[in-house]
């Protein structure tokens, strides 16, 4: 089964910047939307931004002019460009496909990868 592999995590300055990377360990037939979610210590998944596969992108409210969702269609890539870091965006972020076959769609999630951001 193909997995979603996420890389970029890490721990950085508040102010500082990191870029995640997640693509699948295979091929996949079809992708639809991409996606980042992330979850801050003790609280509930949420999200952070998606862009579809035309290129329409939408983020949350807190990280809209901070963060930049992009993809790159050949390799099947989603990335997430992170500036002006603060504490509160310290969670584990995890990506989503919407993984679409001759049959059906269903969504698929990356393992997670932990981002800290120090004060």
């Amino acid at each position: 089964q193909v997995q979603l592999v996420e890389s970029g995590g890490g721990l950085v300055q508040a102010g500082g910047s990191l870029r995640l990377s997640c693509a699948p360990s295979g091929t996949i037939f079809s992708i639809g939307a991409m996606g980042w979610y992330r979850q801050p210590p003790g609280k509930q998944r949420e999200l952070v931004a998606t862009i579809t596969s035309a290129g329409a992108t939408k983020y949350a409210d807190s990280v809209k002019g901070r963060f930049t969702i992009s993809r790159d269609n050949a390799k099947q890539t989603v990335y997430l460009q992170m500036n002006s870091l603060i504490p509160e965006d310290t969670a584990v972020y995890y990506c989503n496909f919407q993984v679409i076959t001759m049959t059906s769609q269903y969504d698929r999630w990356g393992q997670g990868t932990s981002v800290t951001v120090s004060s």
